[in-house]
């Protein structure tokens, strides 16, 4: 990989988006902005009441990255190899993902009881499975309000919503090309995001947060973005960065004048995504590409998959809503296990070369990565005295759960 410094006071002009095929510093700063935002907001940080927009910015990341790999790949073999693409995805997401959901229900059950662990197993069921989202929303859930007893593994939504959209948008590529047409997959692709963000506006409600149908366009954006990038080296230097700060500058706004009250996604998402598309385009490496938010930025998936479960659990097992010095001390357990995640099981088995040599090994890996949690959670719940009328409900150590904690 390759690294733009942008540490001296006057930096080269960079390159525009789609002018370097390697490493971009600025998407690894991007990232750290946008899980600080997730963060601080589920933390309660004063001010930041649209930090959930983090999660649309990397939304429209994804979209860019994934897309400029399969180009890349089409331009350097003539095809595109799904099993590649599958193989790819499941060593950059399972590994991570099975550790921490396998962790989370051994927690749920050893801090909250047999009760409320055997709901929580289920919860991580769906998510192993990637379809959390459609059983949060055919609950009822919301998302941005308070709630009776949010579970821990609600934020696995999101990866849901990515993998969803990756059954299709790869294989309606290969399609694309096999039959000629080429020419018109920004076309296409621009009218399926017309479309979702169409239905976003017009859908409301706990499915309109959840469904991969409202939030197709905003990582359709970002795919859209990556099918025009080779071009973006023409604009001019000076416009492009202040693409790039306005970008990011409406990313922020998002994050500090929205709230729980706001109608979301519908229009309001509109604001973090064409701020990410403007940052994408315009290429912030001298706002972005510094070493503190690089850092997180590649701690950035593994402290998303930690923070929530950590605050959730340790506020319901306390039994009421926690301080601000609590929830900070979380926050940084929570960046210890990211740390930790990142440097014994995420990094070593995205990179190892055996893996990366054979798609069937990735494959094997990816269904006992997925199999893991199912079965420790089977095994918990089949284990669990919940039907045994006799039996009391197991006291954790911290306290009673909660009836309601703040998402």
């Amino acid at each position: 990989m390759t690294e733009t410094r942008t540490g001296v006071s006057h930096p080269a002009a960079p390159a525009a988006a789609g002018s370097t095929p390697g490493f971009r510093p600025d998407i690894e700063g991007l990232r750290a902005v946008a899980v600080a935002l997730v963060v601080l907001f589920h933390a309660g940080v004063p001010g930041v009441g649209g930090g959930y927009v983090g999660v649309d910015v990397f939304f429209v990341i994804s979209g860019f990255l994934i897309t400029s790999l399969m180009l890349r790949e089409v331009a350097a073999t003539g095809r595109i190899s799904l099993l590649g693409f599958t193989a790819r995805r499941c060593r950059r997401i399972l590994p991570a993902a099975g550790a921490v959901l396998i962790a989370v229900v051994l927690a749920s059950y050893h801090w909250l009881g047999f009760l409320r662990g055997d709901e929580i197993a289920e919860d991580a069921s769906w998510a192993a499975l990637f379809a959390s989202n459609f059983r949060f929303a055919s609950q009822g859930v919301d998302y941005l309000a308070s709630q009776a007893a949010p579970s821990p593994v609600q934020h696995f939504w999101s990866l849901a919503v990515e993998e969803q959209f990756y059954l299709f948008w790869p294989a309606a590529l290969v399609l694309l090309l096999w039959l000629g047409f080429r020419w018109a997959l920004p076309y296409w692709l621009a009218g399926a995001v017309a479309l979702s963000f169409a239905y976003s506006v017009w859908q409301s409600g706990t499915w309109a947060y959840f469904s991969p149908a409202t939030r197709a366009w905003e990582l359709g954006a970002g795919c859209l973005l990556a099918l025009v990038a080779a071009r973006l080296h023409l604009v001019p230097y000076r416009i492009a960065g202040a693409m790039a700060a306005s970008g990011l500058a409406l990313v922020v706004v998002a994050a500090l004048t929205f709230d729980e009250t706001t109608p979301f996604p519908g229009y309001a998402a509109a604001l973090p995504v064409v701020g990410t598309v403007l940052v994408l385009a315009g290429r912030g490496d001298a706002l972005l590409a510094r070493r503190p938010l690089m850092w997180l930025g590649r701690l950035s998936f593994s402290l998303y998959l930690w923070h929530w479960p950590v605050l959730i659990i340790a506020e319901q097992a306390e039994g009421g809503p926690l301080g601000a010095r609590q929830r900070a001390l979380l926050v940084l357990l929570s960046l210890g296990l990211a740390v930790m995640t990142y440097v014994c099981v995420e990094d070593p088995i995205r990179r190892s070369g055996r893996l990366r040599r054979s798609h069937l090994l990735s494959l094997a890996l990816a269904l006992l990565l997925i199999a893991a949690p199912l079965a420790v959670a089977r095994w918990k719940t089949s284990t669990s005295p919940a039907a045994d009328v006799g039996r009391g409900e197991y006291q954790p150590r911290l306290g009673a759960p909660v009836t309601h904690a703040q998402d």
